[in-house]
């Protein structure tokens, strides 16, 4: 049998004939126990966070993009097209063309991106699923505006009164060399059949419409696109089709991945769950000083019991192996309540949504193995630590008095 091991089960499971030592040891492990269940809610709820935040981008964003590396458009064959339609594990691509551009309805205007999208792009992306009212049009000239453009400009829906979509005229020249009566700008109306809705930054940021028409407006054949959105099939590797892509289309593209299309947002995102790893990191380490002084309080209290034991021929070394394993045994067993009481917790919020953002709106978390895992792994370290730096108080000298 292992002896320290069998005697800081013992001390682990005796109280001290002092209650103010008693006091000191469970403050001790409802510490540790409050703060591993702490640390594991707070990493569960940046994760449900993290996801809630990525499932905008996620039904806007394609799987691959494939964006011009210079200029504005580039230009894609039908022989490519055919070639696209060819590549192993790519489900799908839709083709679209964007600018910025002016938007006018009687006395209110604002700055918008008008998109042009073909037939495919709904197929492609999730954007489907964000229609807050109406449809996405079948006629000419209709088009669907975000929420936050809507509640801008206050175009009703299927209106006789179409939305202004403006774009300056692309070419060279003065206003003088064009024609005194010439207008700067090219014009396009838009009969709003539908709003969509994803989130605040986007609702204000685009108009969709057919692609013809915006290739129409801003005076480019219709071969000329910003840009292609790629469907990839369930199983499909996403670096395989990526270079299938670039051997296509050459150069003249960069294909970027979800992740890269939103990379300043996973960038935040990772840092701020970082962050605030670390700061409650920093508060277990505080907290687990309780640890040290628990133990020495044991040490102190268990004088006379290592007296005997060392008399007995138990060495300096193995008494401090007791006491370390002690503090071990204490920080693990606590870590390890915390971290059930968080996971009853997040499962709660999961099942029930007892925590609300909005009325409708739980509080989005994420029951995640690889948390309980940081947790535990984090609480184990730092008891170790606490343990080793408590143990070592243990000498002759302390024996002998």
């Amino acid at each position: 049998m292992n002896f320290p091991l069998y005697i800081a089960k013992r001390y682990l499971k005796s109280k001290s004939s002092q209650n103010a030592v008693n006091i000191i040891n469970f403050i001790m492990f409802l510490v540790i126990v409050i703060g591993s269940a702490a640390l594991f809610i707070v990493l569960s709820a940046f994760a449900g966070l993290k996801t809630f935040s990525l499932s905008f981008s996620n039904t806007f964003d394609p799987d691959l993009k494939a964006f011009p590396t210079t200029g504005k458009v580039f230009s894609l064959s039908e022989m490519e097209q055919n070639k696209l339609k060819d590549i192993p594990g790519l489900a799908n691509y839709a083709k679209e063309l964007e600018e910025r551009a002016y938007l006018t309805y009687k006395d209110k205007s604002t700055i918008a991106y008008i998109k042009g999208v073909d037939e495919n792009y709904r197929t492609v992306t999730g954007v489907d699923s964000t229609l807050y009212w109406g449809d996405w049009g079948n006629s000419e000239f209709e088009g669907v505006i975000g929420i936050g453009i809507y509640n801008l400009l206050g175009v009703p829906t299927n209106n006789r009164q179409p939305l202004e979509v403006l774009v300056p005229k692309p070419g060279k020249g003065s206003l003088s060399q064009q024609g005194f009566n010439s207008k700067p700008y090219d014009d396009l109306p838009i009969t709003v059949s539908g709003v969509y809705a994803i989130e605040e930054n986007l609702d204000k940021k685009y108009v969709f419409t057919q692609l013809p028409l915006v290739q129409n407006l801003l005076r480019k054949d219709s071969t000329e696109v910003s840009g292609i959105n790629f469907k990839l099939e369930e199983k499909a590797d996403v670096e395989v089709v990526r270079k299938a892509v670039k051997m296509v289309l050459g150069d003249k593209v960069i294909v970027l991945s979800r992740r890269e299309q939103n990379n300043s947002l996973y960038r935040m995102l990772n840092t701020e769950n970082l962050a605030t790893y670390l700061i409650f990191t920093l508060v277990l380490i505080i907290a687990l000083f309780n640890v040290v002084g628990a133990i020495i309080m044991m040490i102190l209290d268990k004088q006379q019991n290592s007296k005997t034991l060392f008399s007995l021929g138990t060495t300096i070394k193995e008494l401090r192996r007791i006491y370390f394993i002690q503090g071990l045994l204490v920080t693990s067993f606590g870590g390890l309540i915390g971290v059930l009481i968080g996971s009853l917790l997040i499962i709660s919020q999961l099942l029930f949504g007892w925590l609300k953002i909005t009325p409708s709106l739980a509080y989005p978390v994420e029951y995640s193995v690889m948390n309980l895992f940081i947790v535990m792994g984090t609480i184990v370290v730092l008891g170790f630590i606490s343990a080793k730096i408590a143990s070592s108080r243990i000498s002759k000298k302390l024996i002998s008095i």
